[in-house]
């Protein structure tokens, strides 16, 4: 299909403001599945218009949704929605790609760096031994907000975005402006390619890793089924397994990223999550039989009730 520069933004602005939302980091309220919490505020949803109760302002559409939730001018949010659309619809993104966003980086504020020590210890139940040297490396650092930042590296090494994940009451997530999640990740990989666990965000990959310390874990920065590097993951060597969430998200990603790559496996966490799962092996949630890691097939267990996915 030959897309029209006014075709392709025309597509964008349509796309569903529900899967735009989760894509920014937003959280449905579990009473009322119109409104979402956001880092702006809660926002009410009907059809393709939005309106922010909090700030007074709305509008309608995905890229003023974009341009609302993440501060961005109306060219650089055409720019994120391309990216962000160009992995379940591809004839979306090459037009709109020629705009581009350049990658903005939270500022490191180490006053703040007690605060992220304590959530990601505490709150989330991740090993000091397992988070401090990735703050040294500067791989895991606080902003001026107290947001954690985990940052994208590419096979070069170098930051090529990063996940965000508030730390105070109003818990949201989210990613830097400019961020390229085709073009790298967060993970902890081991040394020759083995065993690696794609999860759906930093937290589920630090978990994960928690639980199994002899397995590479990675994380894709939102459930999406067929980021740009696992190509390139799969020509190394690497046997991966998508660690998606256990619920029916997760399940439908896990199914669009198997028929696209057939080598890759369906490992499911058994609890919620990569971190639930973490609390519960500590019990600081409902307690459920654990056993050693094992690959499961997408018919060998039901879905498990969602826990806290903030």
């Amino acid at each position: 299909m030959n897309w029209q520069p006014r075709q392709t933004v025309q597509a964008l602005r349509d796309l569903p403001l529900e899967k735009v939302l989760v894509g920014c980091g937003a959280q449905r309220d579990r009473a009322d599945s119109k409104k979402w919490h956001t880092p702006n505020g809660v926002l009410s949803v009907g059809g393709s218009k939005f309106m922010n109760w909090s700030l007074g302002a709305g509008g309608g559409g995905a890229i003023d949704l974009v341009m609302h939730l993440r501060a961005l001018d109306f060219q650089a949010a055409v720019a994120w929605l391309a990216n962000f659309a160009g992995e379940l619809f591809p004839a979306l993104s090459a037009p709109a790609a020629r705009v581009t966003v350049s990658l903005k980086l939270p500022i490191p504020d180490p006053s703040q760096l007690g605060r992220v020590r304590d959530y990601l210890v505490r709150q989330r139940s991740l090993p000091l031994e397992l988070v401090e040297p990735m703050i040294e490396s500067g791989t895991i650092y606080a902003d001026s907000r107290a947001n954690v930042v985990f940052l994208l590296r590419g096979d070069n090494g170098l930051a090529v975005g990063a996940e965000l994940r508030g730390t105070r009451a109003a818990c949201w997530r989210g990613l830097a402006p400019g961020s390229r999640r085709d073009l790298g990740f967060f993970g902890l990989r081991t040394g020759p390619p083995g065993a690696l666990i794609l999860c759906e965000s930093a937290i589920d990959a630090l978990s994960c890793r928690a639980l199994h310390p002899q397995l590479g874990c990675v994380s894709t920065a939102g459930a999406r089924p067929n980021p740009l590097w696992l190509a390139w993951l799969l020509k190394q060597g690497w046997q991966l397994y998508c660690g998606f969430d256990r619920d029916a998200t997760g399940e439908q990603l896990a199914r669009t990223m198997i028929a696209l790559h057939p080598a890759i496996r369906r490992l499911r966490p058994q609890a919620h999550d990569w971190n639930d799962q973490l609390k519960v092996r500590q019990g600081l949630l409902g307690r459920r039989p654990l056993t050693t890691w094992k690959e499961e097939t997408p018919a060998s267990a039901s879905l498990a009730r969602p826990g806290n996915t903030c």
